[in-house]
């Protein structure tokens, strides 16, 4: 309850707030009784304007000051931003101060905090029911979506099991067929001792009837067999066969299971919701549901590998033969340039600098472009450069291949100084394929190395220290269409992008291997992959050889 108000809503006077308010100071705005009216006029220091309550004025409802209980604030002293009274003002404390009047200060205020009400009511607070909702949708379908996780999990299981029983029964078949092949030679090679056996018994009884009979005939027609049967008949060998059974490589047998990436759980930045008066900074780009072809170049190649961005308009794009071309977004050439060798080069960057390096496998050697000059950088023994890429610290990354094609690694380089290999994971085996195929890379914005690795059919990505966090094999619910990477990249939401050639579109993962969505825009066998500072796509297709440029953000 009101202090000054009694239990029938009685108003009472502002000054002894016990007896029931017959006056009214339209200067002070301060209502009175008839004992306190005499007491409120002796202050001198104003003209007070002392009338029946009833027939006041309509006065403004200044508030008090907290200072000087006896005054209402009518200004805001706008550096203190606090209200004031006259004393306020004329003690000296806010001399200078721009002072503006308070009723408007409060109208202004009070416009904002309705403003505030009504975004809270009709526009934020939705949203977070909205959030909520999702969650609880998302917490709904977890037992069905882990349900079919751990169905795959069986089915995979069963599928292994049969594998594995049939593997087991081949093999008990294989057994039990080489027992009745040893068998029956065994029977054979019994039949035929058992078949001279009585061969001989009966010569040895005929040889005792002559011996006793003195038959001076049958004695002289005896032909002697012994020098027949001193040669023993053949003893079948058979070597009994032996199982060796092979030592099961954990580590491989989980692998050919099948692979399930740890939970990825990321704390997304909420969408920012701008006031009409606010200005915030830019929110997280979110993939748009449409890409869209904003330019196409024709670069005039017969077939086109590789593209990488030099600004917004500008790209350098690297075909056929031996020539890079630089080409704008209306397929001028600006400037073209030969390989020193003469022979097509494998891959081509631009670094940081604004300068274009290439490799050329032809001899070994990964080149720099600048100012139209070329500078061999590096120079291989025993290895041929693939593909290049410059990092966020200037440094290049280069994947190779060994003379004899049965190694493959990737090298960062500091200029011509070589300052990490990346060959074989924690296990001593090989993280990339081996052999003349493409492997692409790009450097995330975490640092991570992404690789795609065509002859696997996987995106392998390593640490900054070259240490495996996951391969990417494609969508796992696409097991019809092989996955075919060729061109990666990376952007500034750390999303990895890779081209799917012969599946003519683009992956897009975040950056910890979870696909997102494809890219297709009609694109035919595209290769080379760029992003250029604003999160522009270029695409260089190799069957048209035209780069198309793609927003995607």
């Amino acid at each position: 309850m009101h202090p000054r108000r009694s239990a029938q809503e009685v108003l009472l006077c502002d000054l002894c707030e016990t007896v029931p308010l017959q006056s009214h100071c339209e200067l002070c705005n301060t209502n009175l009784c008839k004992a306190c009216v005499g007491e409120h006029l002796s202050d001198s220091s104003k003209r007070h304007n002392v009338v029946p309550f009833l027939q006041r004025k309509a006065t403004p409802n200044y508030p008090k000051c907290p200072k000087h209980t006896d005054k209402h604030c009518e200004l805001h002293c706008e550096e203190c931003n606090i209200p004031v009274c006259s004393t306020c003002v004329s003690s000296g404390k806010h001399k200078g101060h721009d002072m503006s009047d308070i009723l408007e200060k409060l109208g202004a205020k009070t416009e904002s905090l309705q403003k505030d009400l009504e975004e809270l009511e009709t526009r934020i607070y939705p949203r977070y029911e909205e959030m909520a909702s999702n969650v609880q949708t998302e917490k709904a379908e977890l037992e069905t979506n882990y349900g079919k996780l751990t169905t795959v999990a069986d089915q995979q299981g069963e599928i292994l099991h049969r594998e594995i029983t049939a593997i087991v029964n081949r093999r008990k078949s294989a057994i039990a067929e080489m027992k009745t092949k040893h068998l029956d030679a065994l029977n054979k090679n019994t039949e035929e001792i058992t078949q001279k056996m009585a061969e001989l018994k009966q010569i040895m009884s005929d040889l005792k009837s002559i011996l006793k009979s003195n038959d001076v005939s049958l004695t002289s027609t005896y032909k002697s067999r012994n020098s027949e049967f001193r040669t023993l008949p053949p003893k079948v060998r058979v070597t009994l066969p032996s199982f060796s059974p092979q030592k099961i490589n954990k580590d491989q047998f989980n692998e050919m299971f099948g692979s399930l990436p740890p939970l990825s759980i990321n704390t997304e930045h909420g969408d920012t919701m701008k006031s009409a008066e606010a200005v915030s900074s830019p929110p997280v780009k979110p993939l748009l549901d449409e890409p869209r072809v904003t330019a196409t170049i024709d670069t005039g190649y017969r077939e086109l590998y590789s593209v990488s961005c030099l600004s917004e308009d500008q790209v350098w794009t690297r075909g056929i033969n031996n020539t890079m071309k630089l080409l704008n977004l209306q397929s001028k050439l600006l400037t073209s340039i030969q390989t020193k060798s003469g022979y097509t080069p494998e891959d081509i960057a631009v670094t940081r600098d604004g300068d274009l390096v290439y490799t050329d496998p032809s001899n070994n050697t990964v080149n720099l472009i600048k100012n139209k000059q070329i500078q061999t950088v590096i120079t291989l023994q025993g290895w041929r450069p693939r593909y290049v890429c410059c990092t966020a610290g200037n440094d290049l990354l280069v994947t190779m291949d060994s003379d004899d094609l049965k190694q493959s690694k990737v090298v960062r380089y500091s200029g011509s100084t070589e300052k990490q290999s990346i060959q074989f994971d924690d296990q001593g085996r090989p993280l990339f394929s081996s052999g003349d195929y493409n492997k692409y890379l790009s450097e995330n914005k975490n640092l991570d190395i992404c690789v795609a690795d065509w002859r696997a059919s996987a995106v392998v990505v390593v640490n900054q220290s070259g240490k495996l966090r996951f391969r990417y094999t494609g969508h796992p619910s696409n097991t019809k269409q092989s996955f075919t990477p060729v061109g990666i990249t990376t952007d500034s939401q750390s999303h990895i992008l890779t081209a799917d050639c012969w599946n003519h579109r683009i992956h897009i993962l975040d950056q910890e291997g979870q696909f997102l969505r494809y890219i297709h825009c009609d694109l035919l066998g595209p290769y080379g992959l760029c992003v250029d500072i604003r999160d522009n796509l270029f695409v260089a297709e190799c069957d048209t050889a035209k780069v198309k440029k793609i927003q995607y953000l």
